[in-house]
């Protein structure tokens, strides 16, 4: 075995192979594989080998689609058959909710250039004619799609790079890893010690040992999970190819044809954790026993759906452990804190998304960024509040709904809640519904006394529709109040702290008493930040972001190297704040603060440290309304105080509470984009807008040179706001905008413009087609509806409001 590697991947799964593979490719072709058993001995070789395009993510949908056609290249390449069996898809639905979700779907697969139809359940039947179709609706069609051999697959990766170079060691076991002083590591095994210039952690079952090996545990946990092997079907007896892969949304199952019988597996309620604590170490190529009495009733809603299944004996029965992590996403990216120690774990879908792994990450590794937006599969979405019994209760809960529809509008329960401001009770009290963010419970909406705080899951408008409409014309019409709490906060501070942010951030750094929007770039110049900063003192700075990205923000601070004399901390615990918007805004916190607060004296974006009541403060003139507005922020020692004094100081104007839902409401009739949802690291700074914040003028800053070329070659595509037509839903996000008939571009998020009384919709379209009263259409929830692009904000165009 060889002593030194550039990167050591340690798991011989499918997910560990093309991690190889695509190392090996981009020219590291100094990597190693360890594996300490067999290849597959892990969940590979037991897999269904399922592959597919659907996911709720559609950067993830891209990955699954290369993945799938990646295959045919390392057959080619390494003369190793992957077993592929192309057969395409089909999802059933047997609720009109169920039949939305798959509109979406479709509507959504449009721009991805994926082939889908939709289809009735008659057609249905023709593509799998076990389906019994007085259980369902309607159905989706997907070119894409069918399945594959686990084992074949995971050795074309292994061979496809061992022919570019790549080694492979079985029967190896990694014992500990060490970090060295330069960034390297030691890798101790039962065969030598290797020296690694990176590691990535692909073990699978293994991952949270070897994570712990560094002193991290990794949200990952393995669930016992069940299929069927049925007897010879006589109905699938001389047809002229496979029956198509099928998932039953209601009754939860997946099935497909395997040889002459068929295949069928369910996502249980109620699914057993296996090995909370440590996966054996001695576990390989083994299932675990079977257990029919648990899980016949959920078996026999498939032999009622499928009723040929039910006619024929078991063959076969499969149990054997997957890993999840909390959401249901993989765990992939560098891990803050500990330099060239990468993790691609938890990735349940291997077979559908082990192939678009491997490439981001690879990329991620040779260039330091993964050549597109995955936050929904970064590390980084999980912080601190991810502890093991955060993932013990949250991945039972995304197991049990594997194939149970994600309404835009659901929140789920499980480990809820986790994080809670001082000020929780008291806006439940006020009838707050809440969701919840990086792990902090935050109010979605309101509900009014003598309604229930309750809403149905919907992808059309809830019975919360009237409540955020009020909500909405409160803060338009008098002032209200909002918790900003939940957004990501960071202390940046020292004699060096400017000159550091004037290279991380493309914007003018304030000077004292001033605030300004600042994005953030890549060195390919996309956004990973859309922020801003308030200059406290010379040397002193509060950065507010996305609250989500709080983990991903502080890992790129930290990979932009902060010099000795510069601090960077989290305030996410130690600052709490409220935001206060709306025409009485500033009658109601002049009430409160001995600072002169008119126009003149407290312009926008104006800073300040004072007193509110009883409370020290930091107040910012801004917010994220398009109104009048204040955000102070205090400690968390204050906040009850500081909140009880706003909402009692507000009561004579009019003061109303808002939630999440308004706020998006009121940010799309001004125009505003929101991070993650609207920009995003597949977006530039032109096409986001945000290039108006960009001081191209200032040398040095991080994706000054690609932002600049972009500059002079204008942006492909451009950020809009568009208004529809009438309809009785609005848009969730990712579906196609289409121009003749002709996808030519996406939503990104969208809510009902309460005020001026307007379906609105956000997304990006070619910059040919960003022109005032541009029309397109979108297909939402199956019905096309107008979409006339608006360049100037719905709701006071021009500011005044806003600056008043």
């Amino acid at each position: 075995m060889k002593d030194t590697a550039r990167v050591v991947v340690i798991g011989g799964g499918v997910v560990g192979a093309s991690v190889l593979y695509h190392l090996a490719k981009i020219g590291w072709t100094d990597a190693l594989l360890l594996e300490k058993s067999e290849l597959t001995s892990g969940s590979t070789w037991h897999a269904a080998g399922g592959m597919h395009t659907f996911n709720g993510e559609a950067n993830i949908s891209r990955l699954q689609k290369y993945t799938i056609d990646l295959y045919r290249e390392i057959e080619a390449m390494s003369g190793q058959s992957c077993g592929l069996h192309p057969n395409g898809g089909l999802m059933l639905a047997a609720t009109p909710g169920e039949l939305d979700s798959l509109k979406l779907i479709r509507s959504r697969a449009r721009y991805l250039g994926m082939e889908t139809e939709l289809i009735s359940v008659e057609e249905a039947c023709r593509l799998n004619p076990l389906i019994d179709p007085r259980h369902f609706i309607g159905a989706l069609w997907r070119a894409d799609g069918g399945h594959c051999d686990p084992s074949g697959t995971t050795h074309a990766y292994v061979k496809s790079a061992r022919l570019l170079g790549a080694a492979v060691e079985r029967f190896t076991r990694v014992l500990a890893l060490e970090p060295r002083r330069d960034g390297s590591w030691t890798v101790r095994t039962d065969k030598g010690d290797v020296h690694a210039e990176h590691v990535v952690n692909c073990a699978g079952l293994w991952a949270r040992e070897v994570g712990r090996m560094v002193g991290i545990e990794l949200p990952v946990l393995a669930m016992e999970h069940h299929y069927l092997l049925t007897e010879d079907i006589p109905e699938l007896r001389g047809l002229e190819r496979e029956i198509v892969n099928t998932t039953d949304y209601s009754g939860e199952i997946y099935m497909r044809q395997e040889r002459g019988g068929a295949l069928i597996g369910t996502y249980e309620p109620n699914g057993i954790v296996w090995s909370p604590s440590s996966t054996p170490d001695d576990f390989s190529m083994q299932l675990l026993p079977d257990d029919f009495e648990r899980l016949a009733p959920y078996f026999e809603v498939g032999f009622t759906h499928f009723p040929a299944l039910g006619r024929v004996g078991i063959r076969k029965a499969v149990n054997g452990p997957f890993t999840f992590a909390p959401d249901g996403n993989p765990l992939v990216g560098p891990v803050r804190g500990l330099t060239n120690y990468w993790v691609a774990c938890a990735v349940m879908a291997g077979f559908s998304q082990g192939g678009g792994i491997g490439l981001v990450l690879s990329r991620w590794m040779a260039n330091g960024d993964p050549g597109q937006d995955i936050l929904s599969m970064d590390v980084a979405r999980f912080g601190a509040f991810a502890t093991p019994k955060y993932t013990s209760l949250k991945v039972p809960e995304n197991y049990s709904r594997r194939f149970r529809l994600a309404y835009p509008n659901e929140e789920l329960p499980a480990a809820r809640p986790v994080r809670r401001s001082p000020i929780h009770d008291r806006l439940v009290a006020a009838g707050a519904v809440m969701g919840a963010n990086f792990g902090l419970e935050h109010a979605l909406w309101f509900a009014p006394p003598g309604v229930a705080p309750l809403e149905t899951p919907t992808y059309r408008r809830s019975e919360a529709f009237a409540h955020v409409r009020a909500e909405c014309h409160a803060v338009r019409e008098r002032v209200g109040v909002y918790e900003t709490t939940n957004y990501g906060k960071y202390e940046i501070c020292g004699r060096g702290a400017r000159a550091w942010l004037d290279r991380v951030f493309a914007s003018r750094i304030p000077r004292p008493g001033r605030l300004a929007l600042a994005p953030m770039l890549n060195e390919a110049g996309r956004i990973v930040g859309d922020l801003s900063i308030a200059c406290l003192a010379e040397d002193r700075f509060l950065v507010v972001g996305s609250g989500f990205a709080e983990e991903f923000h502080l890992r790129w601070f930290a990979r932009s190297a902060p010099p000795p004399d510069v601090f960077v901390r989290s305030a996410a615990s130690t600052l709490a704040g409220l935001s206060i918007a709306g025409p009485r805004a500033r009658e109601l916190l002049q009430r409160l603060v001995r600072v002169d607060l008119s126009a003149a004296a407290f312009k926008l974006f104006r800073v300040t440290e004072t007193a509110v009541g009883l409370s020290p403060a930091i107040v910012t003139r801004a917010g994220f309304t398009g109104e009048l507005g204040y955000e102070v922020w205090t400690t968390p020692d204050y906040f009850v105080t500081l909140y009880e004094e706003i909402r009692d100081a507000g009561q004579a104007l009019g003061l109303a509470h808002f939630g999440g839902r308004a706020l998006s409401s009121l940010r799309l009739e001004k125009g505003y984009g929101s991070f993650n949802k609207d920009f995003r690291p597949d977006y530039t700074a032109a096409e986001t807008g945000l290039d108006r914040f960009v001081d191209f003028d200032k040398p040095g800053f991080t994706g000054r040179d690609a932002a600049l070329a972009e500059r002079a070659r204008g942006p492909a595509r451009r950020f809009v706001v568009m208004e529809l037509s009438d309809g009785d839903a609005d848009v969730v996000g990712y579906e196609s905008l289409l121009k003749d008939g002709a996808a030519v571009g996406y939503v990104t998020s969208g809510a009902f413009g309460h005020w001026v009384g307007k379906s609105l919709a956000a997304g990006y379209v070619p910059s040919s087609l960003a022109r005032e009263g541009e029309t397109l259409e979108v297909d939402v929830l199956g019905e096309t509806r107008r979409a006339t692009v608006r360049l100037e904000a719905l709701h006071d165009p021009a500011g005044a409001r806003l600056r008043g």
